[in-house]
């Protein structure tokens, strides 16, 4: 039994060793590529043993591309600002709009709720395409054309529908009768949703919040077609090391490296939540 309960462990670590080692390989050798230089990428067969290079991350921090077509002006930084302001505020929007009504969703019932409250969810399942032409003429007939408004409105199509239906399961959950009990107490029914209903739902806001804002982070068609360059995100902005002397492999998995940092930052930092939010309501007693 010993030698039986020793291979069972050996077996276990073998295959979380494999299944580790595939789906780590491609981020640590996009991690390995942004240190090497175009012709070293394209040798024949690769190599892991090279001499480490920093000049595709200076490219992107200082904006100047070197390619056999000359010095390339490139907005990299300002891409990956635009990302974060857009994602942060986008977010920050769809919490204070789509939480209030996910509660009103979970705790008031009344005619035609659940009709709406699809109508919202389908926003997200329409392909961006589906929508594209009509908002681009409407943006262009509002002014939000080339905009950071016309973005972050767009932008809750993304993120609006997605917290409130997660949002709206969470308060499901939580008991009624604690916030009555409060309500009773001679409490206004914004009082029990401030100083009951969102601490309990505190995990699960935290967790549709950075869902929310990964979606958003990888949003690229709207932002293609309603921004200009000095407004649109990191996404849009890596098409720029496509150049005509042919693709900056470097420079793109050094931008793939940087822009993955905050969203990677910001998932470490919210674990605790995820953790928390994903099992709220696990434990029934």
């Amino acid at each position: 039994m010993e030698t039986t309960s020793t291979l069972e462990k050996t077996l276990r670590l073998l295959a979380l060793t494999l299944v580790v080692i595939f789906f780590m390989f491609p981020i640590v050798w996009i991690f390995l590529m942004s240190f090497q230089t175009n012709e070293t990428i394209l040798r024949i067969p690769p190599q892991v043993i090279f001499e480490p290079t920093l000049s595709n991350y200076t490219a992107l921090i200082t904006g100047k591309l070197t390619s056999a077509a000359g010095t390339l002006d490139i907005a990299f930084m300002k891409n990956l600002g635009n990302s974060v302001f857009l994602s942060v505020t986008s977010v920050t929007l769809a919490l204070v709009l789509g939480v209030p009504a996910a509660y009103a969703f979970a705790r008031h019932k009344f005619k035609g709720s659940e009709d709406i409250a699809f109508t919202l969810l389908s926003f997200r399942f329409a392909p961006p395409l589906l929508v594209l032409l009509p908002l681009t003429q409407y943006f262009q007939w509002l002014g939000l054309a080339n905009t950071y408004i016309g973005l972050i409105w767009v932008y809750q199509l993304i993120c609006l529908p997605l917290i409130l239906w997660i949002v709206r399961g969470y308060f499901e959950d939580i008991s009624a009768d604690v916030e009555y009990a409060y309500r009773i107490a001679g409490h206004s029914w914004f009082a029990t949703f401030r100083r009951i209903a969102l601490p309990l739902a505190g995990p699960g806001i935290a967790a549709a919040g950075l869902l929310a804002f990964i979606f958003a982070w990888n949003n690229f068609v709207f932002a293609l077609v309603l921004a200009s360059a000095d407004k649109q995100p990191v996404t849009v902005g890596a098409l720029a090391f496509v150049t005509s002397s042919g693709i900056q492999y470097g420079q793109i998995a050094a931008a793939i490296v940087l822009s993955v940092t905050p969203t990677l930052a910001l998932a470490l930092y919210a674990q605790r939540y995820l953790v928390e939010g994903l099992s709220l309501g696990a434990v029934k007693g």
